[in-house]
């Protein structure tokens, strides 16, 4: 794993919510919320379970991703988090309407 990749995750918290989030570092970043350092949200919820993760190239990508994440409904995201097929195809989608939106073209 490089410094260079971000990571979108979706993770449990302690009281059966879920979180989802984007770091360089997953491991990195839960430890930081289990300790009350994370995000507001997570504050009290702990300890955190991942569930899934996605690698992204850049933050722009992970974080357009973590918002397609955001926007879907609990049981979405619990089968997200079921199925590593349904990840990579929320991932194509999401890169796909970006490029739609900016014009810019897929590498061949």
């Amino acid at each position: 794993m490089t410094r260079n990749t971000w990571h979108v995750y979706l993770a449990r918290c302690a009281d059966g919510t879920l979180y989802c989030g984007i770091a360089r570092s997953v491991p990195e970043r839960i430890a930081a919320h289990d300790a009350g350092k994370g995000a507001r949200y997570t504050r009290g919820r702990g300890p955190l379970e991942v569930l899934a993760t996605r690698r992204c190239l850049d933050q722009g990508s992970a974080l357009r991703f973590e918002r397609a994440v955001k926007a879907l409904t609990r049981a979405d995201k619990l089968a997200l988090a079921a199925s590593p097929a349904r990840l990579a195809k929320l991932a194509r989608q999401v890169r796909s309407a970006h490029a739609q939106r900016t014009g810019a073209r897929r590498p061949a």
